[in-house]
């Protein structure tokens, strides 16, 4: 049987145009900031200027008497849960209740007519603090003479990993040169176009929220938990996303503090965060220090590699433990070695919380190594190129920490990047100034479990057809948030279906009609999301071809909807000043 090409496919592999396209480029296109509500309140978050600072008390009453403010809220009036993304470590409150841990912390929020007045309300709140020492050094935060951000982790140690594979000690015995370099990856902040924004609604006991947000499912699930609230209860729409690339993953103060006002006040709130704020809330990438020792032959050959990292993760944790874990997964991939081990300690700092960005945990150890493959290759005599060949990883093998890898054409890619690049004609004869490199990079698709246990699958979708058979909607609950995913998943449902791609329309993220779907990296989603929305396609398509023609240019159709989840199972899927939250919710 001959191996399928592009040319096989009607509609898949094919060149069209972004289904969202037309309205972005014609301004159609409605992003979260652009709703507006009858009669909608505005609101901001009043944040701390101290690093470290215990709060000693919050007068609110000047604020409250300003013409146009409709709510003044701290933690008084809000649910002091804890919550956070990573179930392992909920750390952080909706507004701060005793100390404030970086500048940024949320620590009162204001409801008001126009955004003019939120600024005049935050100014007229009168807080006053005991500025505490703050830990700033991420290499120190673990003495003993630093201070103790959260009492529950003694040292500031939020994550502690030690991985051992096979022996790495007699692997430097044996090698015939071992070397060790120490690299530092700095913090970076997304800074998409779209700010963070969010606006909140009560129905009676129903909160509806439209967030600018790359995970609608785990909005919902946390914002629930927050509130005491059954998920049911909770609506989360995302609209048009202006990029996101990690910083939108999880819930922030924006989703929690709106629902509160627009608890107290019976109104839908509007609230976001300016280009400033977004660098305290956004969750940026890791500053990581990374001593690397490896040991080779006197060919190059990796026989094995010391990963010893510190992680600055901020004042919380966010999506820090999987990045602190990744950041040591992900090394063994590229190369072939039997022997390795992985120490890291993520540390609390009081600086802004950091998370995922971008291949979160991965893209700096991964700059390092390859850096340190560079110096041992030159204290060897080796080209760059040639070690990495040597060492490149083979289809259907498995990395030390017991990762099966199966399609890999680590070799072939490096000899092809040789040839077309001209590496051979190019390196160290270039002009001063001018020089020519490589490096292999590596990263997982999705994940084995979602980022809180369930049992339910991870991902959804279901599609209806039209009476007529003249279209067909695709729910899904992945966010497309620049990467494509939308045009993507909606070529391979028209391609499972028989259908042309001008025929389908999507409807996506919405957590009250489109279907359950935990979120995996986002660029992943079209991979990830595939098989689902292929499943009910392929199975209205069979539907379809056995009822009669109701249109000459679609040969089948339905009114049927189907969804399919890829496990086996199959499922169809007031105005208070101070309200009372559920039982569990402070």
């Amino acid at each position: 049987m001959s191996a399928v090409t592009k040319n096989d496919w009607a509609v898949i592999g094919k060149s069209v145009p972004k289904i969202d396209g037309r309205d972005k480029i014609t301004g159609v296109a409605k992003y979260t900031a652009d709703l507006k509500f009858p009669n909608m309140l505005y609101g901001k978050i009043l944040t701390s200027p101290y690093a470290h600072a215990r709060i000693i008390s919050i007068d609110t009453s000047e604020a409250e008497k300003i013409p146009g403010v409709k709510a003044v809220v701290t933690h008084r009036d809000a649910p002091t849960l804890k919550y956070g993304l990573s179930p392992a470590r909920w750390d952080e409150n909706i507004f701060c209740v005793d100390t404030v841990k970086f500048v940024g912390d949320k620590v009162a929020a204001v409801a008001c007519v126009d955004e003019e007045t939120c600024y005049k309300a935050l100014k007229a709140i009168k807080l006053e603090y005991e500025e505490l020492p703050a830990v700033l050094d991420p290499l120190r935060a673990t003495s003993d003479d630093q201070p103790q951000i959260h009492e529950e982790f003694p040292r500031n140690i939020n994550t502690e990993i030690h991985q051992d594979f096979g022996d790495v000690e007699e692997a430097f015995r044996q090698a015939h040169y071992v070397r060790t370099d120490t690299f530092v990856g700095n913090r970076t902040y997304q800074t998409p176009i779209e700010p963070h924004t969010a606006t909140s609604m009560w129905e009676g006991d129903k909160l509806t929220v439209y967030s600018s947000t790359q995970s609608p499912h785990y909005f919902q699930y946390y914002i629930a938990r927050e509130f005491g609230l059954p998920m049911g209860n909770v609506r989360v729409l995302k609209t048009y996303v202006g990029g996101g690339f990690g910083g939108k993953l999880e819930p922030t103060g924006l989703e929690f503090a709106g629902a509160v006002l627009a608890k107290i006040t019976g109104r839908p709130v509007k609230m976001f965060y300016d280009r400033a704020e977004m660098f305290a809330h956004n969750r940026g990438r890791h500053r990581q220090y990374m001593t690397l020792t490896t040991g080779v032959d006197e060919n190059g050959k990796i026989l094995g590699v010391h990963a010893d990292f510190v992680m600055d993760g901020g004042a919380y944790t966010s999506l820090g433990i999987a990045t602190a874990y990744y950041a040591g997964a992900m090394l063994t991939l590229t190369y072939e070695f039997d022997n390795f081990k992985f120490d890291m300690v993520r540390v609390y700092t009081n600086l802004p919380a950091c998370g995922a960005q971008r291949g979160h945990g991965a893209p700096q150890p991964r700059y390092a190594f390859e850096a340190h493959l560079d110096n041992i290759a030159k204290h060897l005599g080796i080209d760059p190129m040639d070690i990495r060949i040597l060492n490149a990883r083979r289809p259907n093998t498995v990395t030390p920490n017991d990762f099966l890898v199966n399609s890999c054409e680590m070799k072939a890619c490096l000899e092809k990047a040789r040839a077309i690049s001209g590496w051979d004609e190019k390196r160290g004869k270039l002009p001063k100034g001018r020089g020519i490199g490589v490096a292999t990079g590596s990263f997982v698709t999705g994940a084995g479990y979602p980022i809180y246990r369930t049992d339910l699958p991870h991902a959804a979708a279901m599609i209806k057809v039209g009476e007529d058979g003249t279209a067909a909607t695709l729910y899904t609950g992945a966010v497309d948030i620049g990467q494509g995913s939308d045009t993507v998943l909606c070529q391979m449902a028209a391609e499972a279906m028989g259908y042309t791609y001008e025929q389908m329309k999507i409807v996506a993220a919405d957590t009250e009609t489109t279907p359950t779907t935990s979120e995996p990296m986002p660029a992943a989603r079209p991979s990830c999301r595939g098989q689902p929305c292929a499943r009910p396609a392929s199975r209205s398509r069979s539907s379809c071809s056995r009822r009669p023609p109701r249109c000459s240019t679609i040969r089948r159709s339905s009114s049927t909807s189907r969804t399919v989840r890829s496990s086996h199972r199959v499922t169809r899927t007031s105005a208070c000043r101070s309200p009372t939250w559920p039982a569990g919710t402070s």
